[in-house]
């Protein structure tokens, strides 16, 4: 009933503890897709030391960047509910019962995470308040106020996410904005994860953006239109 579709890049320092964290929660027929970006490190050896039929690998013959890796990752997902994860994270033990009960009522599901540091030591703040988090398309436009990794979503709005138009830079901040248009949705403030904050993170989410002002209105006005 459940896909978790991971995108890896050179991870291989925080994702044992992450898919650890993940398969203990899942049934025989829920499965793990894991499109992987051309790691140069172990990342592939310790998926394949798992053993478990339920990791599927798939491999990009290049290089295609994290959103296009994640897009790869939701087209081979072949279940009912799809959760969106990172590589880095960890997943607290009731993740998935939680989330799966919200995804009998709602299309779609956002929640909140704890803030860990590299270490996985407690920093004191959660994603929803730093973000000051709402629901809501327009409230999201501007500042996003949610994690891909803590998303989830029905298997019916696929026909209205893939493919993921080539101009987008953030695959959740494009996901979100297309289940606010069309589906009902539900924001849960329960931390449901460890959100590992590191130097080699892959999204900024969390940080001040680099990108200017101008840039961010053109963008948002290609976000609106698509």
């Amino acid at each position: 009933m459940i896909s978790v579709c991971i995108a890896t890049y050179n991870g291989e320092k925080f994702l044992r503890q992450q898919i650890e964290s993940i398969l203990s929660q899942l049934s025989h027929d829920d499965e793990i897709i894991v499109s992987d970006d051309c790691s140069s490190d172990r990342t592939i050896d310790l998926l394949r030391e798992f053993k478990d039929e339920r990791i599927k690998l798939f491999v990009n013959d290049s290089n295609v960047g994290v959103v296009k890796n994640f897009e790869n990752a939701i087209k081979n997902s072949t279940q009912e509910f799809i959760f969106l994860s990172d590589q880095d994270d960890v997943w607290t033990p009731n993740k998935v019962e939680v989330v799966k009960k919200m995804l009998n009522e709602y299309d779609f599901v956002s929640h909140n995470a704890n803030i860990i540091n590299e270490e996985g030591g407690e920093t004191g703040a959660d994603y929803f308040s730093v973000r000051n988090t709402k629901y809501g398309y327009l409230n999201n436009l501007w500042k996003m106020g949610y994690l891909g990794c803590c998303m989830a979503f029905n298997r019916k709005c696929l026909s209205d996410i893939l493919p993921f138009p080539n101009n987008i830079l953030w695959h959740d901040m494009w996901i979100a904005a297309v289940l606010h248009l069309k589906y009902k949705g539900v924001l849960l403030n329960q931390c449901l994860l460890q959100y590992r904050r590191h130097d080699s993170n892959v999204s900024t989410s969390s940080e001040k953006s680099e990108y200017s002002f101008g840039f961010k209105i053109k963008y948002r006005a290609i976000m609106f239109y698509n």
